[in-house]
């Protein structure tokens, strides 16, 4: 559907909002409060060197790290200052219609509508499986995230594919596919000249302050992402940690923490229900949708309570009866639990 009347604001409403310094924060998908020690000790090495403009050889280094990993060339990826910086660049490819899948992680749509290009939003019901035939065939470039925040949906790679046309761009943001053990569903190593694939390094890394990730696609495309963009835009810290983070020991760490994960979410999913608390299902991120009744009323409760949740009538699609839950160890879900308890009989 085309909309008339758009809520700026809400399409940049952020879980970070929500997450004030004392809380117990379910609000931010970040894992964690720092990255790992060796990845610091990697990025206090890297100090050294900052008196100096990025190197051309680091960003090749970067590049070539991230593309072994992918199995894709190296002229395939482009680093980028977060992943929200390659959202920001799509408008450059300046299509006639964006389709923006919903519900969805609302960067994208920003970028593209403060560019004034035309969005279609392709709204799913739930339970927010991909059906292709909703996107119109004239959209000639289409966004969807894989696994999607907030539904925690993981879509089929043959869905996604399906999406797939000649003169049609597609964008499948993976900034959580790390997140899913064994990547399964991932189309990184099929980015090509109608498939863009985004990455990042946020999540699974904690490295939200430092503002890295990347994209993956045929050169082609890439070179027309990046006309006009300023000069050194990545720096040497985020190429350090672009190049670290797709090495084979940070590899095997993912995968250890993608099982840790999935192992919190079921634990979690099974403390919440045994609470009466109605979780969207089936869901493979390190994040829960969760539907409550006053809904805006339980968020100042939890918040009056030290908890910080996100909330979901920002995403479009959702309304105030949605919340955003991270997963997170069962001692914290067991305050979370306990509060929604608490709240039941207050609320």
């Amino acid at each position: 559907m085309l909309t008339d009347h758009v809520d700026f604001a809400g399409l940049r409403h952020h879980g970070d909002v929500e997450a004030q310094p004392g809380l117990l924060d379910f609000a931010v998908n970040v894992q964690g409060a720092a990255p790992p020690r060796w990845l610091r000790d990697r990025l206090v090495s890297a100090l050294d060197s900052l008196g100096r403009y990025p190197a051309a050889a680091d960003e090749r280094h970067a590049r070539e790290t991230v593309a072994a990993r992918h199995g894709v060339a190296p002229d395939h990826v482009l680093t980028l200052a977060g992943g929200a910086e390659g959202f920001a660049l799509l408008p450059r490819l300046e299509p006639r219609l964006a389709a923006v899948v919903h519900p969805s992680f609302t960067e994208p749509e920003f970028a593209l509508r403060e560019a004034g290009i035309p969005v279609h939003r392709v709204l799913l019901e739930p339970p927010y499986a991909l059906d292709p035939t909703l996107v119109p065939e004239e959209a000639d470039l289409v966004v969807i995230g894989n696994p999607t925040n907030p539904t925690s949906v993981l879509h089929p790679a043959e869905v996604v594919r399906a999406l797939l046309r000649p003169g049609r761009i597609v964008v499948v943001d993976e900034a959580f596919m790390d997140a899913v053990p064994g990547e399964p569903e991932s189309l990184a190593a099929e980015a090509g000249e109608g498939l863009l694939v985004l990455r990042s390094l946020t999540k699974t890394w904690a490295l939200a302050g430092l503002r890295c990730g990347y994209l993956l696609g045929a050169p082609e495309v890439l070179g027309r992402l990046v006309r006009g963009r300023a000069h050194w835009p990545v720096g040497t810290l985020q190429l350090t940690a672009i190049a670290a983070t797709a090495s084979p020991r940070a590899l095997a760490e993912t995968a250890a923490r993608a099982a840790e994960i999935g192992e919190h979410r079921m634990a979690m999913v099974a403390q919440l229900t045994g609470a009466g608390v109605a979780v969207r299902s089936p869901a493979e991120a390190p994040f829960l949708l969760l539907e409550v009744e006053r809904g805006e009323i339980l968020r100042e409760y939890l918040r009056r309570h030290g908890i910080a949740v996100r909330r979901g009538d920002t995403f479009p699609g959702l309304g105030p009866g949605h919340m955003r839950v991270a997963v997170r160890p069962p001692a914290d879900v067991d305050r979370l639990v306990e509060a929604f308890g608490n709240a039941g009989r207050l609320v």
